[in-house]
Order: C-alpha cells, then structure tokens, then sequence
C-alpha cells in the first residue's frame, strides 16, 4: 500500500512539472523539452521569470535577483525540514564552485521554515546566499508548491526559466544543465 502511494505521489510530482512558469501555456509547454521531470526550454521558448528579491536569509539586507541579469542563476528551493535537501547540499555547492568562473551564480530559497533552523542548516553546507520566505512566495510565483521541495531552476543570462527540475538534484545531473546554459553566453 504504501508503495502504491509513492508512485501515486511521484507520478503527480512529475506531472505537476510539466505545468511550469515559462514553459506552461499550450504549444510552450508541448515545444519544451521533458524528461525524467526536467523540463528544457529553448532559448526561443522561454518566459521572463517573476520577480524574485526578499530579505537574505542571514538578516544582513535583501537580494534581488535582477542583480545577476548577465549571469545564469541557479534558484534552489530548499527547507531544513527536507531530507532530500540535506542529501544534494553537498552537490549544489560543488556544482557552485565548478561554475562561478563562467558567470554563473546561485541562490537558495529557503521556504516553510525557521530562520533559525535554516541558519543552523547552511552553516558549513553552502557558500551562496540564500533568500527566507517562510510563506513560500517565491516558490508559488515560480508554480513550485511547498510539497514538491526540493526543486532547482535554472535562470539564463537574459532572467527566463531554461530548466526546472522538481527532484534533488546531484552533481553529475546539474552541473552540465548548467552547463549548457552557460555556454549560450549574452543574446
């Protein structure tokens, strides 16, 4: 029984990610790439993502993400609470630290949480700064519910969503994601 339910929730978490921000609306959606829950999205395909700015999770100011406009931006939607998150920490920061050269950067956001917990959970995991949004704003505006944490989307250097996974992720599956983002430099 409870095997059946797993599938159940892991086939509507994969169908759920076919409905996405940018690659959502009828023949967008049929023309973007999905696989295995990742949806690509060609650069000709993409939609601007929604504002993503709040208070930084450290309390020391807030971010706005337009601030990278020139940089592929990797948002990571994270919680403290989430076991999955704990498992690709180690991989986020890696894949962190074997792009940043190539203009890219990263951006937790931590949802349904405590600041405090949260705080205790970066420490000694990840270098990037991360935004708090404990009421999941930034997630919902991104069509990312709270119970389909972790999720990662990838942000092309012009601010639309190239990829969205709605799975942990490791190493290995994001960095050339990436990647591939990157590597279409300015347009």
């Amino acid at each position: 029984m409870l095997t059946r339910r797993l599938a159940a929730a892991l086939l509507a978490a994969v169908t759920a990610g076919t409905a996405l921000v940018g690659c959502s609306s009828g023949t967008e959606e049929s023309r973007c790439d999905t696989a295995d829950g990742i949806v690509q999205c060609a650069p000709d395909q993409r939609s601007p993502a929604p504002k993503i700015a709040g208070d930084l999770l450290t309390g020391d100011g807030r971010y706005d993400v337009t601030q990278a406009r020139g940089q592929v931006v990797v948002l990571n939607f994270w919680g403290s609470w989430c076991a999955p998150c704990r498992a690709e920490a180690d991989d986020l920061e890696a894949t962190y630290q074997a792009t940043k050269g190539s203009g890219v950067a990263f951006l937790g956001v931590n949802v349904q949480d405590n600041r405090d917990k949260a705080v205790a959970f970066e420490e000694g995991r990840v270098t990037y700064p991360s935004l708090f949004d404990p009421a999941s704003r930034l997630a919902l505006a991104l069509d990312i519910p709270p119970n389909t944490i972790p999720a990662t989307v990838i942000l092309d250097r012009e601010g639309r969503i190239a990829t969205v996974i709605r799975a942990a992720v490791t190493q290995d599956g994001l960095r050339p994601l990436v990647e591939k983002v990157a590597a279409e430099g300015s347009r």
